[in-house]
């Protein structure tokens, strides 16, 4: 079981920035998957950014240019920098673990990004 801490989000103005940060604790297996997902009122999660433990991302369409993930392997840990935010980001964005070759797939609790117009 892997555990999933999100920390960073918060009330920020349209056009600002936010980091946002996942630990990961547990037994960690290699390759895997990390990322970002958000899901705002009323509608389904989506995701947003993945980093393989190989480096390599993808983004949503909507994302790119905008956010950047990254992620230190020897601190189990993954960034979502978010950048010229929008009204639209406002969303409660969840960290995501996945295993490549065994059924590992873990959450975190959620952390609430709101921006302002």
């Amino acid at each position: 079981q892997v555990q999933l801490v999100e920390s960073g989000g918060g009330l920020v103005q349209a056009g600002g920035s936010l980091r946002l940060s996942c630990a990961a604790s547990g037994i960690i297996l290699r390759p895997n998957v990390m990322g970002w997902y958000r899901q705002a009122p009323g509608k389904q999660r989506e995701v947003v950014a993945v980093v393989t433990s190989d480096g390599t991302t993808n983004y949503a369409d909507s994302m790119k240019g905008r956010f950047t993930i990254s992620r230190v392997n020897a601190k189990n840990t993954v960034y979502l920098q978010m950048s010229s935010l929008k009204p639209e980001d406002t969303a409660v964005y969840y960290c995501n673990y996945r295993a490549t070759y065994y059924s590992v797939n873990s959450w975190g609790q959620g952390t609430q990004v709101t921006v302002s117009s």
